[in-house]
């Protein structure tokens, strides 16, 4: 009789195979993945090798080690569709045990990049810290516990969360993975900034705690065995193995969850409050009647639902706070960093028919004249600018803060407000001159053979927001060079509002003409995703 473990092993190379030979992109994509992640992975291992004999060999170490831990267990909640294996609904319908299951599975998830690239650095870290002949036995047993419990983590996490990763909820979750790893890129940088002057010596007292979390006490165990201190060596390789018990365990229970109990995440129940269908219900009341209120809702529901629209908003707040804030944490911003966030979401405004994609027809239907095409447009822009408008406020009042720029604040908020006026008109502009299509399926956010559209959109809009604002940055320069004219900084204010907001009205009445005569070409456009 065939072994289950051997079965799900060759599943595993027969699905990594199958995907290999479905395009030449996707070959040498895998292929340029791998390389990288060699590449990086061996020269972790030969840095962490000559960290041999270092003062602080075993922070780097055994902290290195907890936060590829971490990473095996956030990565499946991100990115639930990187490994096919990963959701345990799919073998149903087979007769398989729990334990046989978790043995199959365990053993192809050692299967891939991911384990080859986590086996490497696992072993850098652990003969940064053997020596001895116990040392090097220790190693031997500490990497490969290490590796599994990685694996065990990941396999465990995602069948808990296997019923949300595959519903809408979980690809909105995926959606946040670019905030993520944002805010975590300028966290690390931050951090080694500051360990950069003072050395890693304030890490020690995180790494003696970490001596005792699974998996990083199986590194703790070889560090302890080199120096002698065999009992302490053989309880951390025994936490460790409590950890892998453990996670096995949970990982088996969800299985048993999974594979006996009905899915009834989509089922709602029969006592469920609906929505009222005699009126408008909940924030919507808020909105303007008429047409206009009836396209900022369905704008809205956009950045909330699709998830295409709610990565591209995502993106843009992350950046938009991340670039003033942590530079001024840094101590090396500027109040004009706060512009930042009108940009990135001003951008949103571009290419607004793109997001309807073919259903762009029933909007269409109802545009018969350049007043509608007006009408439209407005409620566009109004939906943005009821997201853009407080935000762009609490980012510039949060970087003055941090900076101690109060003084300087009415004229940070008065250029926000003129870039976000600037970019709402050339967007509404693009948006009919340069409309293109956003597909729905895959990473690509703009259907082959209109990337030259897009470039033009966005990157020509950007530039032609910029040059509208020059009226508004050139009062700023001269109220800074001349004797007497800080005292009058407060003036951008309300002209930068007053700017930006004829700014917008003049795009949008020169967009709608365009809109209402362009019709047939946008829908076309953005029917080819």
């Amino acid at each position: 009789m065939t072994s289950p473990t051997a079965t799900v092993v060759r599943l595993k190379l027969a699905l990594l195979r199958n995907g290999l030979r479905q395009s030449g992109g996707r070959r040498a994509a895998f292929a340029a993945s791998a390389v990288v992640a060699l590449l990086f992975a061996l020269s972790q291992l030969a840095g962490l090798i000559l960290l041999r004999g270092r003062p602080h060999a075993d922070v780097v170490a055994v902290i290195g080690t907890a936060v590829l831990a971490l990473g095996w267990a956030v990565l499946p909640l991100f990115f639930p569709t990187g490994d096919e294996t990963l959701d345990p609904t799919r073998l149903v319908l087979l007769p398989l045990h729990p334990r046989p299951l978790v043995r199959a599975l365990l053993a192809a998830s050692l299967v891939g990049i991911g384990p080859l690239f986590t086996l490497l650095v696992l072993t850098g870290c652990a003969l940064a810290l053997a020596h001895g002949p116990a040392g090097y036995a220790v190693a031997v047993a500490a990497v490969a516990l290490a590796l599994l419990v990685c694996v065990a983590l990941a396999r465990a996490v995602a069948a808990a969360n296997v019923r949300l990763l595959t519903s809408r909820r979980g690809r909105d979750l995926a959606v946040l993975s670019g905030l993520v790893i944002a805010i975590g890129a300028q966290l690390v940088n931050f951090g080694a900034q500051r360990l950069g002057s003072a050395g890693l010596e304030p890490l020690r007292p995180a790494a003696d705690v970490l001596t005792w979390v699974p998996p990083a006490s199986a590194i703790g165990a070889v560090r302890s065995a080199s120096e002698g201190a065999y009992g302490v060596a053989a309880g951390q390789l025994a936490v460790s193995l409590a950890g892998l018990a453990l996670l096995l365990a949970a990982w088996a229970r969800s299985l048993t969850r999974l594979m006996t109990a009905p899915d009834g995440s989509t089922l709602q129940p029969l006592d469920a409050p609906g929505r009222d269908r005699s009126g408008t219900a909940g924030p919507a009341r808020l909105l303007p009647g008429g047409r206009t209120g009836t396209v900022m809702e369905r704008s809205l529901r956009y950045i909330w639902r699709d998830p295409k629209t709610k990565a591209a908003w995502v993106t843009s707040l992350a950046i938009g706070l991340i670039v003033p804030v942590f530079n001024a944490v840094q101590g090396t911003g500027s109040i004009y960093f706060a512009c930042f966030a009108a940009g990135m979401l001003g951008i949103q405004m571009y290419n607004q028919f793109g997001q309807d994609t073919s259903a762009f027809w029933m909007v269409a239907m109802t545009v018969s004249s350049a007043r509608d095409a007006y009408a439209e447009l407005r409620g566009r822009a109004l939906a943005l600018l009821l997201v853009t408008l407080p935000y762009a406020v609490l980012v510039t009042v949060l970087t003055t803060s941090l900076l101690d720029a109060w003084a300087r604040l009415p004229e940070a908020l008065g250029l926000s407000f003129a870039l976000l006026g600037a970019m709402l008109a050339t967007g509404a502009w693009t948006s009919a001159r340069f409309p293109y299509s956003i597909p729905q399926e895959g990473h690509k956010n703009v259907a082959p053979g209109q990337a030259g559209l897009a470039w033009i959109a966005i990157f020509g809009g950007m530039v032609a927001a910029a040059l509208l604002c020059s009226p508004v940055i050139a009062l700023t320069i001269w109220l800074h060079v001349t004797a007497d004219g800080a005292a009058r900084a407060w003036l951008l204010l309300p002209a930068g509002t007053g700017y930006g907001a004829a700014l917008t009205l003049l795009g949008l009445r020169l967009a709608a003409p365009r809109t209402a005569a362009r019709l047939p070409e946008i829908l076309t456009a953005v029917s080819k995703g």
